[in-house]
């Protein structure tokens, strides 16, 4: 179940921080539909619009660049036969082990 506190209790740190998250959300979507549909002066509401655009379109194709950048700049992973041969000469050393040990004893 959800903990809420009752008025007067002490939230705590992380509570507070969700708590002005959202009364900031919450104003900037207030404020942006006002801008858009109620602009004070002319012309504001198609910059809010044109910059939301461009906002948009650049955050998309950062993240996009990012990918692509990662993907050119990784090695490729081993081939799946090279990491066989790789487990199968460990369980190898590790029976040898055993072998010597069981002979000491």
């Amino acid at each position: 179940m959800l903990n809420h506190t009752a008025i007067g209790e002490r939230m705590s740190r992380d509570q507070a921080i969700g708590l002005m998250l959202l009364a900031a959300s919450i104003i900037v979507i207030l404020a942006y539909i006002w801008l858009i549909f109620f602009p004070p002066i002319h012309g504001v509401d198609i910059f809010i619009l044109k910059l939301t655009g461009a906002v948009a379109v650049a955050g998309i194709f950062a993240i996009l660049g990012w990918i692509g950048y990662t993907l050119a700049t990784t090695p490729p992973p081993k081939p799946i036969e090279e990491i066989e041969k790789e487990i199968e000469q460990e369980l190898e050393k590790i029976k040898e082990q055993e072998k010597t040990e069981e002979k000491q004893s």
